[in-house]
């Protein structure tokens, strides 16, 4: 019997890892001859880089980047010398959480750290980059990155702007002429897992700036900014922001990843299925395991159980899911097409034990699981 375990995380309970290893050593304690192949998931969020590391077999890399607000802190990213492949997060140089909330203005805060992420990258060899989008603390349209990457974003006087927010309508050309040439002879993978346009009442300010410390004043002003940017952009590379979607992720970081950095805009769980080569792996198995902190009405909005079910029909291989909470019925279950399903919170006796033993729980679900298969043998 051929059984993949394909997890995402239970956000603060469970890493999809961990998930992996306690599925699989209960299975193996049950069913000693089954093959069982481990494929972590994530979609592109928070705990995305240990899943790559462990497909990339790479390692990790530090060095010293800016910060949101420009001051100098000690910033990750994983990098695989045998392939020449690195990934990184923005989160770890640009991210919300790198602020505390009293400093929290994105008028005023910059991307050039994951900008100075990726020239180390470029410096160590890669050829290929996967870049993380999600966690920002920016609203600058990606200039901070693309000016450590060697832009020049010049005002009516030809001077150099500050790389920030608020400054984006001063921006009145772009100087290409000192880029970084490593650029071009990179591929560049964005991992963007958000749709919005770049400006506008669903654009990044409008949708965003706020949880990023902006006020409706702010917003207003950051929205033109992208809006009068988004001119400019047209103007010189021939493209519409609007027409792409995902341009407003990360404060603009979705269309500068695109135009500055020539980079593919997909979601998180489809890079990282590519990465684990999910299609080819799970060929000729009997059942895929999968689950994630909740299973509900959202899930099939891009989440990494409706990317393993999209797989899974197509090659009839039946799918249980393990989930911390299941918010949906039987009959939607059934439409899904899942097979077996089971949920931690009915195995405990509150929400609090469901959080702090969840190891203990996912043992037991597991126990029934292997018992309901071998009713079907």
């Amino acid at each position: 019997m051929k059984i993949v375990i394909a997890p995402d995380k239970f956000k603060n309970s469970l890493t999809s890892l961990e998930f992996c290893d306690i599925v699989e050593k209960q299975i193996k304690k049950e069913i000693p001859n089954a093959n069982i192949i481990k494929l972590p998931l994530a979609d592109g969020g928070d705990g995305t880089i240990d899943i790559v590391k462990y497909y990339l077999n790479g390692k990790t890399i530090k060095t010293t980047v800016s910060n949101p607000l420009f001051s100098a802190i000690e910033a990750s990213y994983i990098y695989a010398s045998k392939n020449e492949t690195a990934f990184i997060e923005m989160a770890e140089a640009s991210g919300l959480k790198l602020l505390k909330p009293e400093q929290l203005d994105c008028k005023i805060t910059t991307t050039i750290g994951t900008g100075e992420l990726i020239l180390d990258a470029l410096n160590k060899g890669a050829k290929k980059i996967i870049l993380g989008i999600g966690g920002s603390a920016t609203n600058d349209c990606g200039i901070g990155m693309a000016t450590a990457l060697g832009y020049r974003f010049l005002d009516k006087k030809f001077k150099t702007v500050n790389p920030i927010g608020k400054n984006l309508s001063s921006i009145k050309s772009i100087d290409i002429s000192q880029v970084n040439p490593k650029i071009f002879q990179t591929e560049f993978q964005i991992a963007c897992d958000v749709t919005n346009p770049l400006y506008g009442k669903k654009g990044a300010s409008y949708v965003y700036a706020a949880q990023k410390g902006a006020n409706k004043q702010d917003i207003l002003l950051l929205d033109k900014g992208l809006k009068d940017f988004s001119r400019l952009i047209s103007l010189i590379f021939k493209i519409d922001p609007q027409t792409i979607p995902g341009s407003g992720a990360a404060g603009g970081m979705g269309i500068a990843s695109k135009i500055f950095l020539n980079g593919n805009l997909e979601s998180g769980n489809k890079l990282i299925k590519k990465l684990s080569n999910f299609d080819n792996q799970i060929l000729n198995a009997d059942w895929i395991i999968t689950g994630e902190g909740k299973l509900d009405n959202q899930t099939l909005a891009g989440k990494t159980i409706q990317g393993v079910l999209d797989v899974s029909t197509q090659n009839n291989i039946k799918v249980a899911v393990f989930c911390g909470a299941i918010d949906i019925n039987d009959k939607q279950l059934n439409t899904m097409g899942i097979n077996y399903a089971s949920q931690i919170i009915t195995e405990s006796k509150n929400l609090d034990d469901a959080m702090q033993n969840t190891r203990i729980h996912l043992k037991a679900i597991t126990k029934k699981f292997i018992s309901h298969i071998k009713q079907l043998a």
